[in-house]
């Protein structure tokens, strides 16, 4: 499961800069003017084989056309409700302002693991400067340029020191199904279906669930935990606080999921957003299968209707397509069954164990037949192939100029996995190393 880090601060400090630097792209828009990321904005990092997600605020400034204190204080209280370490960053060439001490003393009144990060800092004359932030009471300053990237290695060497190892108790070995999907897509109907029990409230309204909530299943022989979570809308939309911290927990419920069952509705199809929510399900490797739920409100159905829509999500989500897709009418109860034992069929192939001697019988004969492409007069030879110990497939080609081969051949390579091995529903990863 990942940690979860927020990066707060008053708006213009350097809180983009420094999230982009970290999920290594250009996912927040960096601006001069103050609070330009209304929206939050998510990605994954890594730091010395420790994978954690963070989450930049913002200057969570809603609605305003300068900044209001108020809204400051709603983010950094969702960042201590949520994260499981908060960078708090400051500005060196500005010194403390009256935004900083009112941060740094709710920060201090919280408890919460705090990682006091002075930006900016690109001279002697500054890190000299940046002292003055110990009188924030927060311990000793990081100082950084999230600029130019100095000072962020010694910074992330402290956020990773700081997370637990995963202990693995009952509960992390019974799978984990989340429900996600759009707002009013009818998770909650599906989880209540399932459970044969109104557990959560269902309206017309979208965005009545705002928790994610957990509930274990065990009948016909199966036993796992299903978490019906808040509808993700798209970020322009968000402007509630609740609604903030629905989004977040329902991304960390697709985090600690095993499995999700994506939610869509039939009469809208597959949309932007549900797009976005399956690119968060491949981007964390996890299981998935598609359900597309108020079929019975399709009108005018011939005998190809469910093929053609089939083919169209196929298309949508391609490369990665293999995976089942489920028509339901939650209310009327229909293939219900069939969404739960699809879901166990992902959740097995997730943690389907091949044999090195299986996988290279099949392997070489298909490497054989059609080898990597020879680049610069150079020729790849792929000795052997093995399935690393990861909690999803993930296998090891190990060959001779492991960088000479490209993305096609990578997915030729899985698309032969997955024809020879029952993979579907789950992401698989090729890495190639040097024999």
């Amino acid at each position: 499961m990942g940690n979860i880090i927020a990066i707060v601060g008053r708006p213009n400090v350097g809180k983009s800069t420094l999230f982009n630097r970290l999920v290594g792209m250009r996912q927040s828009i960096v601006d001069e003017t103050a609070g330009v990321t209304r929206d939050r904005v998510y990605g994954k990092s890594e730091w010395n084989g420790k994978e954690f997600s963070v989450i930049d605020t913002g200057g969570y400034a809603v609605n305003s056309d300068d900044v209001f204190e108020s809204e400051i204080r709603k983010q950094v209280l969702i960042a201590i409700e949520e994260a499981d370490i908060i960078l708090f960053m400051v500005d060196v060439t500005c010194g403390i302002t009256d935004f900083d001490e009112n941060i740094a003393d709710i920060l201090r009144r919280s408890n919460k693991k705090t990682l006091l990060v002075t930006n900016k800092v690109d001279n002697s004359d500054r890190l000299f400067n940046a002292a003055e932030f110990y009188s924030l009471g927060l311990g000793d300053p990081w100082s950084i340029s999230s600029a130019n990237g100095s000072g962020t290695g010694d910074l992330l060497d402290a956020v990773v020191a700081g997370m637990e190892r995963e202990e693995l108790t009952e509960e992390t070995i019974i799978p984990n199904i989340a429900i996600v999907g759009r707002p009013n897509v009818g998770k909650s109907s599906l989880t209540n279906a399932l459970l044969d029990e109104d557990r959560n409230i269902v309206t017309d309204i979208a965005g009545t669930t705002r928790d994610s909530i957990s509930t274990r299943y065990n009948k016909f022989g199966f036993d796992f935990n299903i978490i019906d979570t808040a509808g993700l809308r798209k970020k322009t939309k968000v402007t509630e606080d609740l609604e903030f911290y629905s989004g977040m927990r329902a991304i960390r419920a697709i985090e600690h999921s095993d499995v999700c069952i994506l939610m869509i509705d039939a009469a809208s199809g597959v949309e932007a957003q549900d797009m976005n929510i399956f690119n968060l399900i491949e981007k964390n490797k996890k299981g998935c299968l598609i359900v597309v739920n108020k079929w019975d409100l399709v009108e005018e159905k011939n005998s190809n209707t469910m093929k053609e829509y089939v083919e169209g999500i196929r298309k949508k989500i391609a490369p990665f397509n293999d995976i089942p897709i489920i028509f339901t009418s939650v209310i009327n109860k229909q293939r219900i069954f069939d969404v739960l034992q699809a879901a166990v069929t992902v959740c097995n192939n997730r943690s389907r164990k091949i044999s090195t001697s299986k996988l290279n019988e099949v392997m070489q004969e298909a490497i054989q037949a059609y080898p990597p492409p020879a680049i610069k007069g150079k020729y790849v030879k792929i000795k052997y192939v093995t399935q690393l110990p990861t909690p999803y497939p993930t296998f090891a080609f190990f060959c001779n100029l492991p960088q000479y081969i490209k993305n096609p051949y990578k997915r030729f390579l899985e698309n032969k996995l997955r024809e020879h091995f029952d993979l579907t529903g789950v992401p698989v990863s090729v890495v190639l190393r040097q024999k």
